[in-house]
């Protein structure tokens, strides 16, 4: 499929410190082409979950619109938006079902059957089913089967991760995107988009613990075996670091998330403790001097307490010592310095930055080389994965777009860098590209349910 012909897939990140819209497209490659950027602060946003919507829906306008501002050829009138929050749960279930044909061969659809009954798994009231995930099968007596469908047997059952949350707090968010304007193609459980934005295929084989320190929460994601084990949405992240700062220093808000910033570092052994920081004093007052230690110090205690939840989580999956790929760090938080050499000391295991700049082409793409924009980045090839599986319809359907003109003279360039590769480099590319894919394919494929059908009701267009 040519260039002009793929759609360009907008990711909606709402995140408590920041609102951040990428719109982009694949090239011939299968790389992800940056065509617009837009960040906003976030406003109205607490710990992943919406409490004022009319400011929510501000900072999702002004991301829109420098996104636009960016590349004015660019319409954006649909987007993936990522969720996730402290209402977000999980939990382990197992089911069995007696087949009626016996005969027949496992078909797709005894495995819909088997994670329909999982809908009655007892859940707390107010919860919402969002999610159930097949993990692995048994078909009779043999065990840890991949893809039952075309084998024989009496009875099928298999091992589900479900995935819960809090009703009115995943259709708010919903809310938000439609008063800004914007169609909601897909609501995307936020720790797999950005497992999908910096995994690869070796990370999965491996085992892996997908680690997203966003503004308002850290988001966890842990693979083994190939297969996505659990997930799990800790309370505390950046915006805590912030305000340990900002009260055991005695200074403003935005003085501490500059200090952490500029200054932060997660290992307090490594501060300089000759080493300070001069606040400039309040209506006359005088300056303040902040010692770097004592900053690291703060720092130190609160990103050891979220490692802390890692490692309960891992001891809890009996995965503390068997994730052979350890811990990728992804996410604003993963910027501190040091925080690689805190991971492994706190968690035991090897660890390192996530970064989705493998999936990224083109003049836009170097500035989003960052982990903050990972779970972005993720939402993209969530939409893009729905495509080309043929679940979701973009093209020619009224969806986001760019003339064509723009198209053609940056295909003029893509074929004039094609011809000076040297010999083979395309075939390559061609692997590349389909390795890529098995990776998402499997990440994605095992998400059986769609979260905006739990939220489409008559309500919601009264309410709108």
């Amino acid at each position: 499929m040519s260039k002009k012909e793929q759609p360009i897939i907008v990711g909606l990140d709402i995140g408590t410190t920041k609102v951040v819209a990428i719109a982009a497209r694949k090239n011939e490659y299968g790389k992800l082409e940056i065509l617009g950027v837009g960040r906003a602060d976030s406003a109205g946003v607490n710990h992943g979950v919406v409490m004022n919507i009319e400011q929510c829906i501000r900072s999702i306008e002004q991301a829109i619109y420098k996104c636009i501002e960016s590349n004015p050829e660019l319409v954006v009138k649909e987007v993936y938006v990522g969720i996730a929050g402290q209402h977000i749960k999980s939990l382990q279930t197992r089911g069995d079902r007696v087949r009626v044909s016996m005969e027949e061969e496992i078909s797709q659809k005894d495995i819909d059957l088997l994670v329909a009954d999982q809908r009655q798994t007892y859940i707390p009231a107010g919860d919402e089913i969002i999610d159930i995930v097949p993990q692995d099968f048994t078909v009779d007596s043999t065990t840890s089967v991949i893809d039952p469908i075309g084998m024989s047997g009496v009875k099928i059952g298999a091992n589900f991760h479900i995935i819960t949350g809090d009703r009115n707090a995943i259709k708010n968010i919903k809310r938000c995107v439609d008063k800004a304007q914007l169609m909601t193609r897909d609501i995307v459980l936020q720790p797999l988009a950005s497992a999908a934005a910096v995994m690869n295929d070796e990370d999965l084989e491996a085992g892996v613990a997908i680690v997203d320190i966003g503004g308002g929460t850290t988001d966890m994601a842990v693979f083994y075996d190939g297969i996505l084990k659990h997930t799990a949405v800790i309370p505390y992240a950046g915006v805590n670091i912030t305000n340990d700062i900002r009260n055991g220093l005695g200074v403003l808000r935005a003085q501490a998330e500059q200090m952490k910033v500029q200054f932060g570092m997660a290992l307090a052994d490594e501060a300089n403790s000759n080493a300070y920081i001069t606040i400039p004093g309040l209506r006359g007052l005088p300056p303040k001097e902040i010692s770097m230690k004592n900053l690291a110090h703060i720092i130190q205690a609160r990103m050891q307490e979220i490692l802390d939840y890692v490692l309960y989580h891992l001891k809890q999956l009996g995965l503390e010592n068997k994730l052979y790929g350890g811990i990728i760090l992804t996410g604003g938080g993963a910027q501190l310095k040091h925080i690689i050499q805190l991971t492994e000391y706190v968690t035991g295991l090897g660890a390192r930055i996530g970064y989705p700049n493998e999936h990224l082409t083109g003049k836009l793409s170097e500035e989003l080389m960052n982990p903050m924009y990972s779970t972005c980045i993720g939402l993209i090839l969530r939409g893009y994965h729905d495509y080309e599986s043929g679940k979701m319809a973009f093209v020619g359907k009224g969806g986001n777009y760019m003339p064509f003109t723009t198209t053609v003279v940056e295909e003029k360039v893509e074929v004039i860098q094609m011809e000076e590769q040297e010999e083979g480099a395309e075939e390559k590319q061609e692997n590349g590209r389909a390795k890529r894919g098995a990776t998402l394919t499997q990440l994605f494929d095992g998400l059986k349910g769609k979260f905006m059908k739990l939220f489409e009701d008559v309500e919601d267009q009264e309410i709108l």
